[in-house]
């Protein structure tokens, strides 16, 4: 595992291109005696069908797949040095969020049940999934295209099972979290139209920079003063302003863009109509127009409530009762949600930093210095295989 695991790292593939990782997926399942193993699905994509000697229901486990664009710093001796064009620039390759381990634990869980199939009640389907870190712009992919494939069908999956490593827990650690876990991600885009001027005559036009400074300053009070934060925590951020381009020319226009993060699909509506109407308002306001575009990215990732609490039993069994518990939510996101809209799904956090280090200064998941400690990965085969095992045992008889 930890082989496979190298060689994934030394030759990462970003979104929608994981061409050798998906065929090095594939030809695993196809050596193991898999029943079904589907390529190019969402592109990339593999899909393996394992078939157990007894009757029962589908539990799927999925693994991603894809790098980041991102310049490998660490001095591990199998660091990527891939080079790409990533959207119409070059740019470095990395597994700078342990996509790499990801695989190389559904491998091995691959293996593992492979050999096991007298004992299993039921079919587990294994899901190697592209562009989680999502596809180039302008292309489809991830999770959503791999439903719309259908990945959840023939055999009709029933519950759905998924890791993630982190460098903000100690190795061997697993963390879960009943309900939202990681937010949804939203992109904004807002362009003010004011009136261009000369800058010593500012009374000539309308000056979008600044009803846009006003703007940014008006969706902060988004979440300070129009959410309820008992309720659930929320992010609205400006992260890019752009205007101009002299000291003495007021511009006709103000460009900017930012993120959307909520761990609640309410809460996430209301955020989104308050962003048009607070921008819309300055504007007018200002004696300028405005125009706002919101596109949906991933939604909540939200941990079945039943599910959950029926795995935590099994993931203190194979990790000890000390090495698991609650962790915090992240307002990361994770496209694993959209198998959680479609069936019961767990996702949980596994440690990757070494006990020695203190988490708060390990380099985080993408980071160009994010560090794996490989000892952990078999804490991740165990609890995935563990988690399919027993679902299916506990479920048999509702098949």
């Amino acid at each position: 595992m930890i082989a496979w695991r190298r060689d994934l790292h030394a030759n990462p593939e970003l979104g929608n291109r994981e061409f050798r990782t998906g065929k090095l997926v594939a030809e695993h399942l196809r050596k193991l005696g898999f029943d079904d193993v589907k390529e190019n699905v969402a592109y990339t994509g593999v899909v393996g069908v394992l078939k157990g000697a007894k009757p029962g229901p589908c539990v799927a486990l999925r693994a991603d797949m894809d790098g980041l664009p991102v310049i490998e710093e660490t001095d591990v001796p199998f660091k990527s040095v891939v080079r790409t064009i990533w959207n119409g620039a070059e740019a470095g390759v990395m597994h700078a969020c342990g996509h790499d381990t990801h695989v190389a634990i559904l491998m091995g869980v691959a293996e593992m049940l492979s050999q096991m199939r007298d004992d299993i009640h039921g079919t587990v389907k294994f899901i190697f999934q592209p562009a989680e870190e999502m596809p180039p712009i302008g292309e489809e992919g991830g999770a959503k295209l791999m439903i719309e494939q259908g990945c959840m069908q023939n055999p009709k999956v029933e519950a759905i099972f998924g890791l993630h490593i982190t460098s903000k827990m100690h190795t061997n650690t697993i963390g879960y979290r009943v309900g939202p876990l990681m937010a949804s991600a939203d992109q904004f885009r807002i362009f003010i139209r004011g009136n261009q001027t000369h800058g010593a005559q500012p009374w000539s036009g309308v000056d979008p920079i600044v009803v846009g400074s006003q703007v940014v300053l008006g969706l902060q009070t988004i979440v300070s003063r129009k959410m309820n934060l008992t309720e659930e925590p929320s992010v609205v951020t400006v992260g890019s302003f752009q205007a101009g381009n002299r000291s003495n020319i007021i511009p006709d226009e103000a460009k900017m863009e930012g993120t959307i993060r909520t761990f609640d699909e309410k809460h996430r509506e209301e955020i989104h109509q308050f962003v048009e109407k607070i921008t819309t308002m300055i504007a007018e306001s200002g004696g300028a127009k405005a125009h706002v575009h919101i596109a949906k990215g991933y939604p909540v990732t939200v941990n079945d409530e039943s599910l959950t609490n029926w795995a935590v039993p099994v993931l203190r069994r194979i990790a000890t009762e000390a090495s698991v518990g609650v962790c915090p939510k992240t307002c990361g996101a994770e496209d694993f949600a959209f198998y959680q809209q479609e069936v019961p799904g767990v996702f949980f956090f596994i440690g990757c930093t070494p006990r020695d280090q203190d988490c708060k200064h390990a380099p985080s998941n993408h980071s160009p210095r994010f560090y794996v400690d490989e000892s952990g990965l078999k804490v991740g085969v165990k609890s995935l295989a563990a988690l399919a095992l027993d679902w299916l045992d506990a479920n048999a008889k509702n098949a």
